[in-house]
């Protein structure tokens, strides 16, 4: 009995198979070389006395992880992390939400507000923390010339210089950068919404505010589990702003947990001891970054 004939595109060589594999050698190399070994490096250096500058160092076990907890240095930039990622975290999602919801809709030049929308996001951090920079500055600054516009005292408002809003003012324009990017992704996951679902919930008497809450909103739910995964890792890591705007300053307020390694590192060369508050960042980040995404995946279950 004669064998059928395969189909084109049926068969592939087991030779060529195995050479597919070759082709994720340098991926894999440069994954090795710049990020695992680095990592690597980092544990190893967190538990010895290197100033990054003098090879000749010493083993001194769990001494720089004492000294992270009980300077006090950890539980300020831990402070100022926490309240910058909540902030920029709900404001920018919320935002991004809103936008997202408006531009879906049939209104006319939708596709420059997208444009307009996404803009700041093309920036890099250094271009936008010098702007904003300008704008926040008392006096001459944009803000400040506004409200001599109208009769005020634009000398008098200087939001970095105060120690109660500097942290929130860089929050601001990170918030300012990044709400375009989280609009996009909610926008693609609002355009994948199956429009007689929402026909149907207009025809059982469903209101605006019900469709959204109802219908729209659990059936992006995946969609809002990856910005706010996102969102809260970029909060989590801020270094940026804080160091182009302020450099910590006012006192220690917008000192974040990036900024007070890099502080340790490159100000007070103690390298190991940067290595270990390295290490504890990392591991709350990704203890954080867990819990948030199987919060998010247990309410998508539910939803």
């Amino acid at each position: 009995m004669a064998k059928k004939p395969r189909k084109a595109g049926s068969y592939t060589s087991p030779v060529f198979t195995k050479r597919m594999y070759f082709f994720l050698i340098p991926a894999l190399a440069f994954f090795l070389i710049f990020w695992i070994y680095p990592v690597l490096q980092l544990f190893y250096y967190s538990v010895t006395d290197f100033n990054g500058i003098n090879y000749d160092f010493d083993f001194v076990g769990m001494k720089n992880f004492v000294k992270v907890l009980s300077n006090g240095t950890l539980s300020n930039s831990l402070k100022n992390t926490l309240i910058y990622a909540v902030v920029t975290v709900l404001v920018s999602n919320l935002i991004g939400l809103a936008i997202a919801m408006i531009l879906n809709t049939k209104i006319r030049l939708k596709g420059l507000f997208r444009t307009c929308a996404y803009f700041p996001a093309l920036f890099s951090a250094i271009v936008v923390g010098f702007i904003w920079s300008y704008v926040y500055m008392p006096g001459s600054g944009m803000i400040a010339g506004l409200i001599n516009l109208f009769g005020g005292d634009g000398s008098a408002f200087n939001p970095l210089g105060n120690y109660t809003t500097a942290l929130f003012a860089i929050a601001a324009v990170e918030i300012w950068k990044g709400f375009g990017t989280t609009m996009i992704i909610y926008l693609a996951g609002l355009q994948t919404v199956d429009e007689s679902l929402l026909e149907a919930a207009r025809i059982d008497g469903c209101t605006e505010w019900q469709m959204i809450r109802k219908v729209k909103l659990p059936l992006i739910s995946s969609t809002i589990t990856i910005n706010v995964i996102l969102s809260v890792i970029a909060g989590l890591k801020a270094f940026d702003y804080s160091f182009i705007m302020t450099n910590g300053g006012p006192g220690k307020s917008t000192k974040t947990l990036m900024f007070q390694v890099y502080e340790t590192a490159f100000t007070d060369m103690k390298m190991g001891r940067a290595s270990a508050f390295s290490v504890m960042a990392f591991a709350f980040i990704i203890l954080v970054t867990v819990f948030m995404l199987f919060f998010l995946n247990r309410r998508e279950v539910e939803l």
